[in-house]
């Protein structure tokens, strides 16, 4: 998954040092209030909820704003969002799965088609590529928290099914998206709060492309990013190392 990853990374780090602040905000706020709606407004009842507070603090959102965007859930006049999954290819025919809250269908379904197809892709129809990916929790650490061996060791016993470590992303723990709430919970319980706890598309295989098909990527997947609706977005690509140096 080595591809996967440096795509993670690379993203991560550009998120962090691009993104308008208030554009991630909003988004983090979406997702909580959602998330407080679909369920119990009480994070230690909610593991939806709890994730998406994680996910906030990690982002250094304040206080207040987390706590407005959850009592906003309980208000008859919080915004009905609709969460829909676009599928497609982007530039050398990797495969591409973008996560939306949207208030707007077909706003969000032309914006979302019109990048691609700038881009030099396309949007598919829902499961075109889904199958090459799988849906799983994961648990993320910072490195210092563990070693890898003790790391690998307690995410057995908490019944994950594999760890990713590396000195600099952390340790990725991934788990069935049924057992996520548990196996976070036995982590916490072991090494502290972790920095994430989600469910995502993990990518079954990962595809190699050339530098110019990596570039157009990396600028496809930071436009999808970029738009209000959009919330996640997973490649199933693999770039080179000079590639993420320059675009990191």
């Amino acid at each position: 998954m080595a591809g996967h990853s440096q795509f993670k990374n690379i993203m991560h780090r550009k998120g962090r040092v691009d993104a308008v602040r208030s554009r991630v905000f909003s988004k983090l706020a979406r997702e909580i209030t959602v998330a407080a709606k679909m369920g119990m407004p009480d994070p230690n009842m909610n593991p939806r909820l709890r994730a998406a507070i994680l996910a906030a603090r990690a982002e250094n959102m304040p206080k207040d704003n987390i706590e407005r965007a959850i009592k906003k859930s309980q208000g008859g006049d919080a915004e009905n969002y609709e969460e829909i999954r676009y599928e497609g290819y982007g530039p050398g025919g990797v495969a591409i799965i973008v996560e939306a809250l949207t208030d707007n269908r077909n706003r969000t379904a032309s914006d979302v088609r019109s990048v691609f197809t700038k881009a030099g892709g396309n949007l598919a129809e829902t499961g075109a590529v889904a199958f090459m990916f799988d849906r799983v929790g994961i648990v993320e650490f910072d490195a210092k928290v563990a070693d890898d061996d003790a790391m690998l060791e307690a995410a057995v016993e908490a019944g994950a099914n594999d760890v990713e470590s590396d000195p600099e992303s952390g340790h990725t723990v991934y788990c069935d998206q049924a057992a996520l709430a548990e196996v976070a919970r036995a982590l916490e319980a072991r090494f502290g709060e972790p920095r994430k706890s989600a469910l995502v598309w993990r990518p079954q295989n990962s595809v190699a492309v050339d530098d110019e098909a990596g570039e157009k990527l990396l600028r496809l997947v930071e436009t999808l990013d970029s738009h209000d609706d959009v919330q996640h977005v997973y490649g199933n690509f693999e770039v080179s190392d000079a590639l993420v140096a320059r675009m990191g």
